[in-house]
C-alpha cells in the first residue's frame, strides 16, 4: 500500500472525507476509512451488499459500537473538507438547504426516533446544507447535516412558548446556516420552509447573498425607504412589469395540491412543456410581523423582490409562478434571471436525497440503537455525493483515459458490460461506464443528442443495481440448491 510519502500517492475517497476523524483512537479512524472506501466502490443494496467480506461487515457493526463515533464525529471531518474547498474557491458557491424524511418506521425496536408525515410514521427529519458550483455542476460536500426528532407538542402550546421552544423545526434553517462563513460568494438557496422573519434577518445579516421562496403575502413598504406605500408582497410583485422573458423545459411531475378548505390532499399529474417565463423585480422593505413567531427584531428588512410567473400556460395547467426574496440587486432582466437561475438548482439537493435514500440505501440499516445508526447515516450521506458527481466526471477530458473501477465497484462494470456487449470489460473508462448507465437509463447515446443529465442517469443507476440484485439472488438460490 502506497503512503503519502510516496510518488504518485492519491488519497481515496475515504482518506479525503474521513482521515481527520477524531475517535478516540487511530486503528478507529484506519477502520472507518477502509469501510467507507468499500461503501463508496459498492454503494447500493443492504450493509451485506455494499461489504461482502464478512470480516468487514463485522468490523463496521464493532466500529458503531463504539461511543466516541457518533454523527458528528464522523461527520466533521467531511464538513471541514467542504468549509476548506470553498475557501479556495473563486466563484460563486450555491448552498442549498432542505428537509428530507428518513423512515424507519419498519424498525420497531429502534430508539430514539419521532413522528414524521402525518405522525403514523416515524424516523428522523434530516436537514441537509449541500454545497454546489453552478459553473461546473458539481457538488462539493455537505456543510450540515442535522438529525432532528420532532417534538410532541401539547396541542393548545401556545405562540410564546413555541416561540421559546429550542427543538422548534423552524430553528433547522438557522442550525444549517451556523458553520457558513460571512463571504459574498456565497448564496444561500431555500425553498418556502425558510420563509420565516427570524431566518430572513438572520440571513440579511450573514454576508452572505441569499434566494428563498415566498411562502406568505407579508407586509411590505414598495420601496427601499420607510416613506414608501404599504401593501402586500405578493399583491405588489403581481402588479411589476415585465423585465423580459426566458423559456424553460417544464419536467412531468406529480403535484400534491391542498385543498381550499379541509379535506384531502389531490394528488394531479403535471404534463411536460415548454413554458414562457416573465420575470419582473423591484426593491422593498420587509416589514416585521407584528405577532412574533420567532426571535427577531422589528426593523423592515431591505430587499428584493422577483417574480417569475407563465403568462400562457396550456389550457388545464396550473401556471407556473415564484415568488423569491433576495439581497441580491435586480434591477434588470440579467440581475433577476441570474437569482431565478440559482434557485432553479433547488433540484440538486432533491436529487441527493433520492441519491441517500435509492442510491445508498440509507434507510436500510438494522440497528437497535439511534446512537448506532446516526454514524452510519453520517457515512451514506457522504458516499451519496459521489452518485451524485458521477455524471460530471464523465464529462471530463480524463473520462476517457480514467478507469472506471477507480469511482465504481469492478462488479458494477461487469455486469453493465455484460449488459451492453455480451461480455465483460472490466477495462472499460469512466466515459464507456456513463454513457452505458444513461443507455440503461433511456438515453439513445446518437449524434446529436446531448449529453445525457441527471436523470436519464439516475434511472439507469437505479436499473443496474436492480440487475446486480438480481444476480445476487440468483447465486444465493444456486448456493442452497
Amino acid at each position: 500500500m502506497r503512503t503519502e510519502s510516496q510518488p504518485g500517492y492519491r488519497q481515496s475517497f475515504g482518506e479525503m472525507n474521513f482521515g481527520n476523524a477524531q475517535l478516540g483512537d487511530r486503528r478507529r479512524t484506519r477502520r472507518l476509512v477502509v469501510v467507507a472506501d468499500a461503501i463508496a466502490r459498492h454503494p447500493g443494496g443492504s450493509l451485506p451488499d455494499k461489504l461482502r467480506s464478512p470480516a468487514q461487515l463485522e468490523a463496521l457493526y464493532h466500529l458503531m459500537k463504539s461511543p466516541a463515533v457518533t454523527h458528528e464525529s464522523v461527520f466533521a471531518p467531511h464538513r471541514e473538507r467542504t468549509l476548506a474547498r470553498m475557501a479556495e474557491h473563486d466563484g460563486p458557491m450555491l448552498v442549498i438547504h432542505d428537509t428530507t424524511e428518513l423512515d424507519f418506521t419498519t424498525h420497531r425496536s429502534l430508539d430514539g426516533v419521532g413522528q414524521i408525515g402525518n405522525g403514523s410514521r416515524t424516523g428522523w427529519l434530516c436537514h441537509n446544507s449541500l454545497v454546489f458550483d453552478p459553473k461546473r455542476r458539481e457538488v462539493l460536500g455537505l456543510t450540515s447535516q442535522i438529525l432532528h426528532r420532532r417534538a410532541k407538542v401539547r396541542q393548545n402550546e401556545s405562540q410564546a412558548a413555541r416561540r421559546i421552544r429550542t427543538d422548534r423545526e423552524s430553528r433547522l434553517w438557522l442550525q444549517g446556516v451556523r458553520t457558513l462563513p460571512a463571504n459574498w460568494n456565497v448564496v444561500d438557496v431555500c425553498d418556502r420552509g425558510a420563509d420565516t422573519f427570524e431566518f430572513i434577518e438572520q440571513a440579511c445579516h450573514s454576508g452572505r447573498r441569499f434566494v428563498i421562496r415566498s411562502a406568505h403575502n407579508r407586509s411590505i413598504h414598495c420601496g427601499p425607504s420607510k416613506d414608501a406605500p404599504r401593501d402586500l408582497l405578493h399583491t405588489f410583485a403581481r402588479t411589476l412589469p415585465s423585465l423580459g422573458e426566458y423559456t424553460v423545459t417544464v419536467r412531468p411531475k406529480r403535484i400534491e395540491q391542498k385543498p381550499k378548505r379541509k379535506g384531502k390532499k389531490k394528488i394531479v399529474q403535471r404534463r411536460g412543456r415548454e413554458a414562457v417565463l416573465s420575470v419582473a423585480a423591484a426593491p422593498i422593505l420587509l416589514r416585521a410581523p407584528s405577532s412574533k413567531n420567532g426571535e427577531h427584531g422589528n426593523e423592515p428588512l431591505p430587499l428584493w423582490i422577483v417574480r417569475v410567473w407563465e403568462a400562457k400556460p396550456p389550457e388545464g395547467e396550473e401556471p407556473l409562478e415564484w415568488f423569491l426574496l433576495t439581497n441580491q440587486p435586480s434591477a434588470t432582466f440579467d440581475e433577476a434571471r441570474q437569482v431565478v437561475q440559482w434557485y432553479e438548482y433547488r433540484w440538486v439537493i432533491e436529487e441527493y436525497h433520492k441519491a441517500m435514500k435509492t442510491g445508498c440505501g440509507i434507510e436500510n440499516p438494522q440497528f437497535n440503537s439511534s446512537d448506532r445508526l446516526q454514524p452510519m447515516i453520517a457515512l451514506l450521506s457522504v458516499v451519496a455525493i459521489t452518485l451524485l458527481n458521477l455524471r460530471e466526471l464523465s464529462r471530463r477530458p480524463a473520462a476517457k483515459q480514467r478507469p472506471a473501477s477507480d469511482v465504481v465497484s469492478a462488479e458494477y462494470v461487469k455486469v453493465l458490460s455484460a449488459w451492453r456487449h455480451d461480455s465483460e470489460k472490466p477495462d472499460w473508462t469512466i466515459h464507456d461506464f456513463c454513457f452505458a448507465l444513461a443507455r440503461l437509463g433511456g438515453h439513445q447515446n446518437r449524434k446529436h443528442d446531448s449529453h445525457p443529465g441527471w436523470l436519464v442517469l439516475w434511472r439507469g443507476w437505479t436499473h443496474l443495481q436492480a440487475m446486480l440484485d438480481g444476480i445476487h439472488t440468483l447465486k444465493k438460490r444456486t448456493r442452497c440448491a
